[in-house]
């Protein structure tokens, strides 16, 4: 591994954040040797996608590390993230539902972001926005996760070099999330993070008003 390039274009990625966006660094598939590398530069949060892999590296990291899972959670997998800074891909009912029973069992807040479907491919997840806000505002929906904090929401743009496309899905999820903490069920400022962005489209996402953005390869260099 070549720590001054790895240092070269941390740099190069922090210098097009603003300071009110976090930085989450995407290490999935990554050495534990890498992600200490990145450590020792002064990154902190870091996101991974898939929970064996996580589960794998934690014991062997610094303590201190903010983990976010950012991958596609499925039900059977909830039991093993948790405990983690924040999940950010949280995508149905039946998955809140599981999330709480586990946090329950541990008696700790879990921390969720929701996402939602704003792409225009059928291989993304997440809710609907009809669908999310037809949800939301059940009377005592709240009530119904006492053990998760949900703190805003996600998306995944569209996967093309289209940037007036990328740019419009990533203003509609801003807007949703906009309309949703104005209206409620939530407590004022709870429901404010916003994370969208990654390598490809960062930029764009930060203009939008992205709150965290997910960034690896722009970092870490390209898989060889």
């Amino acid at each position: 591994m070549d720590h001054g390039a790895l240092a070269e274009r941390y740099a190069r990625v922090k210098a097009r954040i603003p300071a009110h966006v976090q930085l989450i660094a995407v290490s999935k598939t990554r050495s534990e040797d890498e992600i200490q590398a990145l450590y020792d530069l002064g990154q902190r949060a870091f996101g991974e996608n898939y929970p064996q892999e996580l589960k794998a590296k934690q014991p062997l990291l610094p303590t201190d590390i903010e983990w976010h899972f950012i991958g596609h959670l499925q039900r059977s997998n909830v039991r093993h993230v948790m405990g983690l800074h924040l999940i950010h891909g949280v995508d149905g009912e039946k998955l809140l539902d599981e999330i709480d029973k586990r946090s329950k069992a541990i008696e700790r807040t879990t921390q969720v972001l929701l996402e939602v479907h704003i792409a225009k491919e059928d291989t993304k997840h997440g809710f609907g926005a009809d669908e999310l806000r037809t949800l939301l505002q059940q009377p005592g929906i709240l009530e119904r996760w006492p053990y998760v904090l949900i703190r805003g929401l996600m998306g995944m743009a569209t996967n093309t070099g289209d940037h007036a496309q990328v740019a419009s899905e990533f203003a509609a999820l801003a807007a949703l999330l906009r309309s949703i903490a104005a209206k409620g069920p939530f407590p004022a400022g709870q429901f404010s993070d916003l994370s969208m962005g990654m390598t490809g489209d960062m930029d764009l996402a930060i203009k939008a008003g992205s709150t965290m953005v997910r960034v690896g390869s722009a970092i870490f260099g390209e898989r060889g």
